[in-house]
């Protein structure tokens, strides 16, 4: 499908390939095009023998039919069915250390590119990597810093905060969530591309950019516009990205917020620490009900009722869901439960026996310990490679942590880090 809406739309076919209408037996034109898409679609120039072969290949459909793009649209179905389109295959050369193999050239242009950019190298990226300037010591970072300095940074950048913590998809109709989305992508431009700030910024903004809509769901001032502009927090509990209704409108259950879900959430995503699934005869599809209360608060402590099992658990979840509860699914506050003014939300909060009120006081509780900050590291480096960090991975994930705050925790500064470090030009092989 993809290759037949190519060789009839003249236009894409201009884009790919520039030949003045070729004859069915354009043996040049058509050797072009497997060179250079074929470089494009596999990420590394291809040898003569498959260069041949699908010269070949193409040359007897296009004769055979009398029709040149009838040859492109056999190679082109050859490439988009290729084991190396379809996957990011990273062989490398074996070093003196078992299982570590040193990456080429266009597998580090590669590495790089699907991390900053999310897509494939473009020519520009595939020239470099044939220069071979990606593994000669000192280049990797600039080109890098050029990759952090074009707009596809921004929409990977974005992507990875979406993903990390958990407002990649939301639970609203398409205008408020494309709004709420564009809210948060707009804080993290300000901070990592324009302004080029602490990363911190991210949780310590005392205002939003926000257009009139958004501003009357979330009850501030409008700002008089229909585009997103800057609206100050001033009087409420809110602050930076916490306090953004793309966040806070995940980790919900039953048709409302949940803090034993907000709570997980947190640990798990913002302070890296794994949560243990529930005992297998919980059935955790049953909402927590005090048979004597509507409120959410005395429901739930059902959950941490001394002697059950699920206490252990929820003594670390959900005093720290509560602690967000002021705000409901779609980040609109509230004084009270959904339909129970009688259940009064205080909005406290408790992480370890550190208390807070409020996504401001979160946010200040996880800056002051350190923990977003070693977090986010970690989430980067499996962002990047793919896996989990282990205790090979630790030294390298530590040497970041500490030249994250060094460099006055500037997220682009991270990633350039990481892609310098010698061990971003290398793969290990897999345990069976």
């Amino acid at each position: 499908d993809v290759s037949g809406r190519f060789v009839t739309d003249p236009v894409r076919r201009g884009l790919v390939l520039d030949c003045p209408v070729p004859a069915p037996d354009d043996a040049g034109c058509l050797h072009r095009f497997i060179v250079e898409f074929g470089r494009r679609a596999l990420r590394r120039p291809l040898s003569l023998d498959e260069i041949e072969r699908l010269t070949a290949l193409g040359t007897l459909f296009a004769t055979s039919e009398g029709d040149f793009w009838e040859g492109v649209d056999v190679v082109l179905r050859v490439f988009l069915q290729h084991p190396e389109f379809i996957y990011r295959v990273e062989r490398g050369t074996p070093t003196s250390e078992p299982g570590v193999f040193r990456l080429d050239d266009y597998e580090v242009a590669t590495r790089l590119s699907y991390f900053l950019w999310g897509t494939t190298p473009d020519d520009e990226l595939l020239d470099m990597a044939h220069a071979g300037l990606l593994t000669q010591e000192g280049y990797i970072r600039q080109i890098a810093a050029d990759m952090v300095a074009d707009p596809r940074a921004l929409d990977r950048t974005d992507r990875f905060h979406a993903m990390w913590m958990g407002y990649w998809a939301l639970p609203h109709d398409p205008d408020l969530t494309a709004a709420m989305r564009l809210e948060t992508r707009r804080l993290i431009e300000e901070v990592v591309f324009i302004e080029q700030s602490s990363w911190l910024d991210v949780f310590t903004m005392d205002g939003t950019w926000i257009d009139d809509d958004l501003a009357a769901h979330y009850d501030l001032q409008p700002p008089g516009s229909a585009e997103p502009q800057w609206v100050r927090y001033d009087g409420t509990t809110r602050q930076g990205i916490l306090s953004h209704g793309s966040f806070l409108s995940v980790a919900g259950k039953f048709g409302d917020t949940s803090p034993t879900q907000r709570g997980k959430l947190i640990r798990t995503r913002l302070m890296c620490q794994p949560v243990a699934p529930p005992p297998p005869d919980v059935n955790v599809d049953e909402p927590p009900e005090d048979p004597d209360s509507d409120c959410k608060y005395d429901d739930y402590a059902a959950h941490r009722a001394v002697g059950t099992s699920c206490k252990n658990c929820h003594d670390a979840l959900d005093p720290v869901g509560f602690g967000l509860e002021n705000y409901d699914q779609a980040g609109v506050y509230r004084e009270y439960d959904n339909g129970h003014p009688e259940c009064v939300i205080d909005g406290d909060g408790d992480v370890d026996g550190a208390t807070f009120n409020g996504p401001s006081g979160l946010a200040d509780l996880l800056i002051e310990t350190d923990t977003l900050s070693q977090c986010v590291v970690q989430q980067m480096y499996r962002f990047a490679m793919g896996h989990e960090p282990d205790t090979v991975d630790q030294p390298l994930v530590q040497a970041l942590s500490q030249k994250f705050p060094a460099s006055g925790h500037r997220f682009d500064q991270l990633m350039l880090d990481l892609v310098s470090d010698p061990s971003f030009q290398y793969r290990r092989e897999e345990a069976p």
